[in-house]
């Protein structure tokens, strides 16, 4: 997805020759003379802005905009299954900037996956808005939850939904895509699961509790451990969380809320060690609900959607490709100083304090 910005005043700011400053409309103001500049920015820091500054940013009056334009990039997203999730929404936004997508699917999703996309069930929602098909580079089969073979009990390998496919942990996925493709320059991590999400806290077993952190958002630090030797200096990657990482959400259980808050914790280590270790960012984004078919295990995503729609400052439901376009923005040159945040895209629910359709503020009923 092109995304641009409006036009601007004549503001001109061109990062590797001069300071923005405003002008009257229609007038270019002139770069200002290395003698302004120096005696305004550190020379030090000058130096280091001019290496690393690789795209010129200009908002000018002829409405050109900012484009995010990511062509000769290759993005590997792990979490997709099918084409309702936020996965397939960023795929998408992706693919429209030029971005070349390769995917990591959970192995006993993959065969239906691959099956319904030769098939065409998913042809309407591949269309780009130039009229061609999304396509993947590759499809690899991953389950995210086992890092190297060793970490495979016997149970898993002899199960008929992992029978005839291979080296899906994270360490054999991420060798098969150093070898099938090279260096990457995205990776999301769109991964979530958790056994005993319908149960209360009170009453998740240890068990269930570490499966969810461990799908959930170990399974975060263990991609960039693997896929961050991969990718190219200046790279982003991004996962997906939720607002129960530090509020209460009832019903969002089995330690959900605990893998979402780790999650997060994570995202912001893991940006200040892969951006000192890897030269790459590393964000996260907190979504609001969404009625895809992962969601639906929780049991009572339709009542989230409905609550949101009447809580949230922004009264509409929520749309993947909402969700697509901000995660396409943080993967792009547009973002290249942001990192270890997480950023909402729920509508506003997540700065709201008071339920406004609450029964208790219904005056008339007293």
């Amino acid at each position: 997805m092109a995304a641009t910005v409006t036009k601007a005043s004549g503001v001109v700011c061109a990062l590797r020759t001069s300071v923005a400053r405003p002008v009257a409309p229609g007038v270019v103001a002139a770069p200002l003379k290395a003698s302004h500049v120096a005696a305004l920015v550190p020379q030090r820091a000058m130096a280091a802005r001019r290496a690393r500054s690789t795209v010129a940013v200009q908002a000018s009056a002829n409405g050109t905009g900012l484009p995010i334009d990511l062509r000769g990039k290759k993005a590997f997203i792990a979490g997709v299954a099918d084409d309702q999730g936020f996965g397939w929404a960023i795929a998408k936004c992706l693919a429209e900037a030029g971005a070349e997508i390769s995917l990591g699917v959970w192995v006993p999703a993959l065969n239906i996956f691959e099956t319904s996309f030769r098939r065409g069930k998913f042809d309407e929602s591949r269309r780009l808005s130039n009229g061609k098909l999304m396509e993947f580079a590759n499809i690899y089969p991953m389950d995210a939850v086992f890092d190297t073979p060793d970490d495979v009990p016997q149970d898993v390998k002899e199960n008929k939904r992992y029978a005839g496919n291979e080296g899906w942990t994270v360490s054999e996925c991420a060798a098969k895509v150093a070898k099938d493709w090279g260096n990457i320059d995205i990776l999301v991590h769109s991964l979530a699961n958790g056994p005993e999400v319908q149960k209360p806290l009170l009453e998740t077993s240890r068990r269930g509790y570490l499966a969810a952190l461990s799908a959930s958002s170990y399974s975060y630090v263990s991609l960039v451990q693997r896929f961050g030797p991969l990718m190219n200096p200046g790279g982003a990657a991004i996962s997906l969380t939720y607002v129960a990482a530090d509020r209460v959400i009832p019903g969002y259980g089995g330690g959900m809320s605990s893998a979402k808050a780790a999650l997060e914790s994570d995202t912001r280590v893991l940006a200040y060690e892969a951006g000192r270790k890897y030269q790459v960012r590393v964000n996260s984004i907190s979504a609001g609900p969404l009625g895809s078919r992962a969601a639906k295990a929780i049991g009572f995503i339709d009542d989230m959607i409905r609550y949101s729609y009447e809580n949230a400052p922004m009264q509409k439901e929520l749309a993947a490709t909402e969700v697509g376009a901000v995660a396409t923005f943080l993967c792009s040159p547009l973002a290249s100083a942001v990192t270890g945040q997480v950023m909402y895209v729920d509508n506003g629910l997540s700065i709201m304090g008071l339920a406004t359709d609450s029964k208790t503020l219904d005056r008339t009923a007293a």
